[in-house]
């Protein structure tokens, strides 16, 4: 596994970016010693320099916080990791007996967090996440964090107009940054596709992540259009979530919510992922490796973003980007209606 150019950043990325949400123990506490060989495993098994997604709405901080512990105590040099860091959400006191920000989510934590989307708040964001990560990491690539959600939260198209506003004075503030030097490049990651659009034809972006939309369940022809565009101009795209948040390879949340079968409204769904696992049965295939490689398929995709908090699960991951699908497993998956019949990226 070789690194490839990130878009028009003049970075060298492998085509794996690991995110860090079990750093900040997203949903149980996990042990530091957990948390250092899952990144060893990391550092052992990815060309450098390799690339971890973080942010500081991760455990209110405490994912940087590790994320800066672990790489010292590999020796990890600067040059060899590459930082992304979602900005957004500064850390704030504990004040309640457990945080605020997002109430079920992250455990163990001793801190809260704020959410502050404008010019002055991603300065400070920026700075706060240096600071968390130790003082000897930078972060070269730089966004808003859900900016969807933010625009989402809006309770008129008055008040929707205004965050619009915030988010782009929050990119006045990234490009200030960059201009600098202090980060190669800036992009913007959500769960909706048609939001990172928005801000894209406002904003000179350098990349995009997207979540739980380019996947083998969804891939509407407006989405592969946008791609395609941002391909033409040299924006690099992480594609992120591409199990749909798991359900595709067999979990209960599709897109972070619990789907039931005894509902009408999921049973769709059901249906669709029990054919899919049929066809893999029969045609010995892997339903994880067949999502991956689904995933990567698009000529703008540099990278797949995958999460882990198993040491062991690193290296599978990695190892199913290699894996490839026979033709006619492609052609069966459509003639079965579960892959758009003139979808042009993949045979």
């Amino acid at each position: 596994m070789q690194p490839i150019p990130f878009g028009n950043t003049g970075l060298m990325t492998p085509p794996v970016v690991f995110g860090s949400t079990a750093l900040g123990n997203l949903f149980r506490v996990f042990s530091y010693e957990s948390k250092l060989e899952t990144m060893r495993a990391i550092f052992e098994h990815l060309p450098k320099p390799v690339v971890i997604d973080s942010a500081g709405k991760y455990g209110a901080g405490l994912a940087l916080e590790v994320m800066g512990d672990c790489l010292r105590e590999l020796g990890i040099n600067d040059d060899e990791v590459i930082i992304s860091n979602k900005l957004a959400w500064l850390r704030a006191p504990l004040t309640t007996p457990e945080p605020t920000f997002e109430p079920g989510a992250w455990f163990g934590l001793n801190h809260d967090a704020a959410q502050d989307i404008s010019y002055d708040g991603i300065k400070q964001c920026f700075e706060q996440g240096l600071e968390l990560l130790g003082g000897d990491y930078s972060t070269q690539l730089i966004s808003v964090h859900d900016p969807d959600e933010y625009l989402d939260a809006a309770s008129s198209a008055a008040d929707r107009a205004r965050r619009f506003d915030d988010i782009l004075g929050a990119y006045t503030a990234l490009g200030e940054i960059k201009a600098s030097g202090a980060a190669a490049g800036i992009g913007v990651g959500a769960k909706n596709w048609q939001s990172i659009a928005e801000i894209d034809a406002h904003v000179d972006l350098d990349w995009v992540m997207f979540a739980n939309s380019y996947t083998l369940y969804s891939h509407p022809p407006d989405l592969l259009a946008f791609m395609d565009s941002l391909h033409a101009k040299g924006v690099a795209i992480i594609n992120s979530a591409v199990f749909n948040a798991g359900f595709l390879t067999g979990g209960e949340f599709f897109n972070y919510v619990k789907l039931d079968p005894a509902n009408p409204d999921h049973q769709e769904k059901f249906a669709w992922r029990e054919k899919f696992f049929a066809l893999c049965a029969e045609h010995n295939q892997v339903p994880s490796e067949v999502c991956i490689q689904f995933g990567r398929s698009h000529p703008g995709i540099v990278a797949l973003a995958l999460s882990t908090s198993k040491p062991h699960r690193v290296k599978q991951n990695i190892d199913a980007m290699a894996v490839e699908a026979p033709a006619a497993f492609w052609d069966l998956l459509k003639e079965n209606g579960l892959l758009a019949e003139d979808h042009p990226y993949i045979s």
